[in-house]
């Protein structure tokens, strides 16, 4: 098969490699469609293997069943597989807390989606997070489900509600996807970038304010817009830890800060600890989604609630993922999908 092989920091080859084999208990899928997203970016630029290439990245999988044993999938199934296999016994999944299992069986431990064909062990087919897509349904906008599963569990679980004023710090595709979430909700939405090429992409779905942090200081906008009394929730959504500082200071008092975006390694995010004493502030953590927030997504990604088609800007033959990848950071796309 062809597959994009990482061989080293930004090192991808499109080049011939081995057919996975259907691994007793398991199943074999030939990939419809992947999502590219900004953690494979980071993850293909980096040495993020510390030296054990190559290896294929990719976890947006959408495929159709080609082989399989065990009775749990059918041949020709269409299948959107979720990257984590979660334990479902150990304290936090009992806790329902699954995005912290304990025992994960971590996709990056496994060959990805950046191939013709993936393969499946008996683990996964016992953990599930598997859908079947309904008839008709394509495969480049059920790719959608993985992003959107995060940030649907972000969005319910700081439970935004209707009339709230929710300032996002980033226009990738995470911030733009917990935009168009929190209106759903009702929510009064603001989104704040550097980017200029980022926020022309966010024009479209209808956020209610767009800052150019570039030239406007976002703390002080975002201020302006709600009378001087600042955001109900704020959601520093991007890998700058000066953000994360910026949205404590524009939150509302008693309002909710969260921190979506993880920053690189070994650097720390100074915050003001008065603001968040003084203004009695939540700051919460966010990383993933549990079980049924999973599923909750999938069924919204693939319904006519949701805008997929708006998100996803390019679709792409996996042998073009380099471009992919220079799209995705310049910030000319803003979702791409490859397809093997």
């Amino acid at each position: 098969m062809k597959a994009a092989v990482m061989h080293g920091p930004s090192d991808i080859r499109y080049e011939d490699w081995p057919d996975p084999l259907c691994p007793p208990g398991g199943f074999r899928l030939k990939i419809e469609a992947v999502g590219l997203c900004g953690s494979d970016i980071r993850n293909l630029t980096t040495d993020s293997k510390k030296g054990a290439y190559p290896h294929i990245y990719g976890h947006e999988v959408v495929g159709q069943v080609v082989e399989t044993d065990t009775g749990k999938y059918r041949l020709g199934e269409h299948v959107y597989v979720y990257p984590a296999a979660h334990c479902l016994k150990c304290e936090n999944c009992r806790a329902g807390h699954h995005e912290q299992c304990t025992e994960v069986d971590e996709y990056t431990d496994h060959p990805g989606g950046f191939a013709e064909y993936i393969s499946y062990d008996a683990t996964r087919v016992e953990r599930g997070a598997t859908f079947e897509l309904p008839e008709g349904t394509d495969p480049v906008l059920a790719v959608m489900a993985e992003p959107l599963s995060s940030t649907y569990a972000c969005i319910e679980n700081i439970d935004v509600q209707l009339g709230e004023t929710v300032a996002i710090l980033g226009s990738g595709p995470v911030g733009v996807l917990l935009a168009v979430l929190s209106k759903l909700r009702g929510a009064h939405t603001v989104i704040a970038d550097v980017s200029g090429e980022r926020l022309k992409l966010a024009e479209d779905f209808g956020i209610d304010h767009l800052i150019d942090s570039s030239t406007l200081d976002p703390v002080e906008a975002i201020r302006e817009i709600t009378g001087g009394r600042g955001a109900d929730k704020v959601i520093s959504a991007n890998p700058s830890p000066s953000a994360q500082n910026q949205a404590i200071e524009m939150a509302k008092k008693s309002g909710t800060v969260v921190f979506f975006g993880g920053i690189p390694k070994g650097t720390l995010a100074q915050i003001d600890s008065n603001l968040v004493h003084y203004n009695g502030l939540w700051i919460y953590g966010h990383y993933g989604a549990n079980s049924p927030q999973v599923e909750k997504a999938f069924q919204l990604a693939i319904s006519d609630q949701f805008p997929a088609a708006q998100f996803v800007t390019h679709v792409l033959p996996l042998s073009e993922i380099n471009q992919a990848i220079e799209l995705t950071r310049s910030g000319q796309a803003l979702k791409v999908v490859l397809k093997p």
